[in-house]
């Protein structure tokens, strides 16, 4: 119905990896008494729900078994769902053409359709220094926009913009038993991911030459003239190219048209 080839370009799955890639180089430190550095920490990042790490902690509430299922500290994250975004829309009807390997054809696509897409950060810490040295080295470079260029489609060898904003920040403890027995500091981070979903490529051929004819208008209706008068001139533009690449306008020293690529100056 909508289109007569298969399409996809695995497009939230590359934004679900490209939001978690911005968080999975965070380290902390550990010092001793004198201030002295102790221990370079990577702070792990795995994709899945709060409810689904709050689980796996329990299992485990002292975090002291070598084999424990969640390391702390530790970061998580999931993607929400999608929202249209009107205010990025743009002209329905322009599209983007590139050159694919064949090269009497050239392909293009439609502009893309904006999207939101919601995702949430979770930060897990037994304590609140660890914790707070992992927020403070996320939230200087949302201001709060942080702008990512990537190639989402290597097939257009287009790089896009795509913006991601920090919506809001909540801290929170989570305690297990009694009131003084805290198990863990949490830190819950809302985003917004500016992307964009594309429709199915289109290929089509190069318009190498065009034969036009000029009709003069001998009866009252101007329409009626083409096709019911002589014509009074019949003009063929076809695109030339001399042997030394440059571009002629005298179609009979240029190169055979099978020779010319889409890529080429031919005027």
């Amino acid at each position: 119905m909508f289109a007569s080839n298969t399409f996809y370009f695995s497009l939230t799955r590359k934004y679900t990896a490209l939001f978690g890639t911005l968080f999975n180089d965070i380290y902390i430190t550990r010092t001793d008494p004198d201030n002295q550095q102790t221990a370079l920490v990577r702070v792990p990042i795995t994709y899945g729900p709060k409810e689904k790490m709050l689980a796996r902690t329990q299992q485990d509430p002292e975090i002291d078994r070598p084999s424990a299922t969640l390391p702390l500290p530790s970061i998580s994250f999931e993607f929400n769902g999608l929202a249209y975004d009107a205010a990025r829309k743009t002209q329905t009807t322009q599209r983007t053409s590139y050159v694919n390997a064949d090269k009497d054809k050239k392909s293009y696509q439609y502009v893309p359709v904006p999207y939101d897409l919601s995702f949430t950060l979770y930060v897990y810490a037994k304590n609140t220094e660890d914790a707070n040295k992992i927020i403070e080295q996320i939230i200087p470079f949302f201001t709060p926009n942080f702008t990512v260029s990537t190639n989402i489609i290597p097939e257009l060898g287009e790089k896009k913009d795509i913006i991601t904003v920090l919506n809001s920040i909540r801290p929170e403890e989570i305690y297990e038993g009694d009131f003084k027995s805290r198990q863990m500091i949490t830190w819950t981070l809302d985003f917004t991911m500016h992307g964009y979903y594309y429709g199915p490529i289109v290929s089509s051929k190069v318009i190498k030459f065009v034969n036009a004819q000029f009709y003069t208008p001998t009866v009252e209706n101007l329409a009626d003239a083409v096709g019911n008068t002589d014509p009074l001139a019949l003009v063929t533009v076809q695109p030339g190219l001399l042997a030394n690449g440059s571009p002629t306008s005298n179609a009979a020293a240029s190169v055979a048209v099978s020779e010319i690529d889409v890529t080429d100056d031919f005027g």
